[in-house]
């Protein structure tokens, strides 16, 4: 995948960066030159192929395993990079899950479990990002939110919630780290065909197509290089910004 942004030299941490969106957005900074730390969950198999390709386009490569709404798994990531490459410049935040019901049908540990994943996992990883990144006085956080966090969902309170409390959370901490040249950003996909909208059944996917503008859904190939140009140098002067990539959905 091309790029015009350049990120020779700089290392990158990705969470749920094998798969979907952030498979995509893995490739995407590869391409532009960043070394990478690659969070998973589960998916051996996947990690490994990705990492495989990777590695065969001449990307340097470490992979993390864990679930990052545990504190211990988020230092690890950030760790690792730190460790392999020697420092960490870019952290990308897109490591999520739904488990969608009507309010009244929602259990608490589907409301918790997704706000974990999707909020706590972002507080986590960019705590530990960003001590070294303020030594350095140059990083760039990049947090996967959805539409669904600026005009809300049917269905989909738990992940609603956590995607507009990831948008909150960028802008204020935008303002707090923005002195120490690190930008802030949001990344907000409308639909997108991955395995986390494979559930949606053709009803429900014909009835989101016909509010999209542009008439047809995204891939994660779609998503990833607004990614690539918000982690370089070409972005220095755009934080605290919630950018939705939807066909005009919203």
């Amino acid at each position: 995948m091309p790029n015009v942004f350049s990120l020779e030299g700089k290392v990158a941490a990705v969470t749920g960066g094998t798969r979907g969106i952030g498979g995509a957005i893995s490739a995407s900074l590869a391409a532009a030159g960043a070394r990478l730390a690659i969070n998973y969950i589960a998916n051996d198999a996947a990690a490994s192929e990705l990492a495989t390709k990777l590695n065969a386009d001449g990307c340097q490569v470490v992979l993390v395993k864990g679930d990052v709404s545990k504190a211990e798994t988020a230092q690890r990531l950030i760790d690792e990079a730190i460790n392999h490459f020697g420092k960490i410049d870019i952290l990308v935040n897109a490591a999520g899950k739904t488990a969608d019901d009507l309010l009244l049908r929602m259990s608490e540990e589907a409301w918790d479990e997704v706000i974990e994943t999707n909020l706590r996992s972002v507080f986590l990883t960019t705590k530990a990002a960003l001590r070294p990144m303020l030594r350095q006085r140059w990083g760039r956080i990049i947090n996967i939110s959805s539409v669904d966090g600026l005009v809300g969902n049917a269905g989909q309170t738990n992940y609603s919630a956590a995607k507009a409390g990831v948008i909150g959370f960028t802008r204020s901490l935008a303002r707090e780290v923005a002195s120490r040249n690190i930008t802030v950003n949001s990344v907000a996909p409308g639909l997108v065909k991955t395995k986390m909208t494979a559930v949606l059944t053709e009803a429900q996917w014909d009835e989101i197509l016909k509010r999209i503008p542009m008439g047809r859904h995204a891939e994660p190939e779609d998503i990833a290089p607004l990614v690539a140009f918000l982690a370089s140098d070409e972005s220095a002067y755009l934080t605290g910004q919630v950018i939705a990539v939807d066909g005009g959905l919203t």
